[in-house]
């Protein structure tokens, strides 16, 4: 599985994410290992004199695997995905070019999954 960066609306992470999540479920990609993630942390925060631990976002974008040896942008399967993505609103791109996003290397990927 390659995994892209994607860039949204500052605050609509989550939104962008049940967004893609809904088409991934209405077009039945469920099988095809198409993932959304949103990097998080636990933060402790002192509210009124009492401890609370939070999740928050470290990095706000967002991470969508997809399956196959070419990914995105590859011809096929993968341009469909793509498409998919880059008209979902409050999507606004990927990193890399506009036409072709850079995958991420599977160091960075373990970062942001495992950590």
């Amino acid at each position: 599985m390659k995994w892209y960066i994607i860039h949204s609306y500052s605050g609509f992470e989550r939104k962008v994410k049940e967004s893609l999540e809904s088409r991934i479920r209405h077009l039945a990609w469920e099988k095809r290992s198409v993932k959304v993630v949103i990097p998080t942390e636990p933060v402790t925060e002192i509210r009124n004199g009492k401890k609370y631990t939070v999740e928050r976002m470290f990095l706000s974008r967002i991470r969508a695997g997809a399956d196959g040896p070419d990914g995105f942008r590859s011809g096929g399967e993968g341009d469909h995905v793509w498409h998919v993505v880059k008209s979902t609103p409050r999507v606004t791109g990927f990193v890399g070019t506009a036409n072709d996003p850079t995958p991420l290397t599977e160091e960075e990927v373990n970062q942001i999954i495992i950590a």
